[in-house]
């Protein structure tokens, strides 16, 4: 992903996280972006999907804003004192013609290896 740094914190869609004990919650942690698909994406984009099958064009954009979420939701975590996230879900809405909200979001916490 192009400008994308790695997400290096432990993250996990469940509420526990095997090979580390849990410490602490620290509560709600998120991260948030909104993103146009662009003109030039958006016009190919339209064109295929027209017709029955995946809009590549779509896909790469909310992979990318999946990702920017996740990155900023980390950051958030570590801004709470947290060293992973717990719990990690993610929504998304329409906000605009064109734009479309991603968020990801779960539990602060402060592990240590088991």
């Amino acid at each position: 992903m192009e400008g994308s740094a790695p997400v290096t914190l432990p993250c996990s869609t469940t509420f526990d996280l095997p090979g580390y004990t849990i410490d602490r919650n620290l509560g709600i942690c998120w991260g948030l972006v909104v993103r146009s698909v662009g003109f030039a994406k958006g016009f190919t984009g339209g064109f295929r999907s027209l017709k029955a099958g995946e809009v590549p064009q779509y896909t790469e954009v909310v992979d990318s804003a999946r990702q920017t979420a996740m990155e900023r939701m980390a950051a958030h975590a570590q801004q709470l004192g947290g060293n992973a996230v717990l719990g990690v879900r993610f929504d998304s809405s329409d906000v605009a013609e064109n734009l479309a909200e991603v968020i990801a979001y779960g539990t602060a916490a402060v592990v240590h290896p088991s």
